[in-house]
């Protein structure tokens, strides 16, 4: 099984790149933030790769750099996986660069550049790993996050349309547990019937009234009866692969800040996740209510 998106992204929140014109800015805030902040992300992402490189890919061979062609796999809900996490690493990658004094313009260029670096290195990985591949997929979804969210800040200087992701646990990794999680830590990870990825869009910066600033609306997409990749192999295995489609609200909690940074954190990661709402799910031609999904 190829490394999920949220194994690549996981330890790499932060990294390097900040131009020089950032670093010759002579403000306050940036001596004391800027410097260190370039240095430890430096670490990090350097300690990151070597780590990565001997945990996960030093039991395979190595080969000439190739592509796989994964597009097929898991109803694509692994796709929506990665552009979850470019459009979340470039959106963390930004508020960073803020805190350090980076402007605006600066701050969203480059926390876009080190979004595409990161997950593009970990392509470059898989590319010249026997086992894997790269994913022009993967790629193409790594670089739809990104502009997803560079796109929004340059058209509206803010997040109107946020993804956010949501799981239940399944009984599928029962019968696969090697594949699909033996825990729940796992199954997060690794069950793509449990998850659920959502553009969620904040109705109050469209249209003023009459809705309130925290409440959206959420569009969703999974996939159910999968324990395989393949959608041909789980059919064949007597299995019934469908594509679910949802409609819920949702709550956008990045309205309300406190005077506690610890709490406004909190909340900053908290809104990456579409919390249990109704929801009206269309499954086939079948639709069927939740009260909370």
């Amino acid at each position: 099984m190829k490394m999920t998106p949220w194994n690549k992204t996981i330890t790499l929140l932060v990294l390097l790149l900040v131009s020089y014109n950032c670093r010759a800015q002579d403000s306050l805030k940036q001596q004391k933030r800027l410097k260190p902040l370039i240095i430890a992300s430096a670490g990090a992402y350097t300690i990151s790769m070597i780590g990565l490189n001997h945990l996960w890919y030093s039991d395979y061979e190595r080969e000439g750099f190739h592509f796989f062609n994964d597009n097929n796999e898991w109803n694509q809900v692994d796709k929506f996986g990665h552009f979850y996490s470019a459009f979340h690493l470039t959106s963390g990658g930004d508020r960073i660069l803020h805190w350090a004094g980076v402007g605006s313009e600066k701050s969203i260029l480059w926390s876009s550049l080190a979004s595409t670096l990161v997950m593009t290195s970990i392509e470059v990985f898989d590319g010249f790993s026997a086992e894997y591949g790269a994913s022009y997929g993967d790629a193409i979804a790594n670089t739809a996050g990104t502009l997803f969210y560079f796109g929004q800040q340059k058209l509206w200087n803010e997040i109107r349309i946020q993804p956010k992701f949501s799981f239940r646990t399944t009984h599928y990794p029962d019968l696969r547990p090697e594949l699909l999680g033996s825990n729940l830590s796992e199954q997060i990870l690794k069950d793509y019937n449990g998850q659920t990825y959502w553009f969620s869009v904040n109705l109050s910066k469209f249209i003023k009234k009459p809705f309130p600033k925290w409440l959206n609306i959420a569009a969703g997409y999974g996939t159910t009866d999968m324990i395989y990749a393949d959608k041909d192999q789980n059919i064949e295995m007597g299995f019934n692969p469908r594509r679910r489609y949802f409609l819920s609200i949702d709550f956008d909690l990045s309205e309300y800040q406190s005077h506690s940074k610890v709490v406004n954190t909190l909340i900053y990661f908290v809104n990456m996740i579409h919390l249990p709402a109704p929801a009206l799910e269309m499954r086939d031609d079948e639709l069927k209510f939740h009260f909370f999904y």
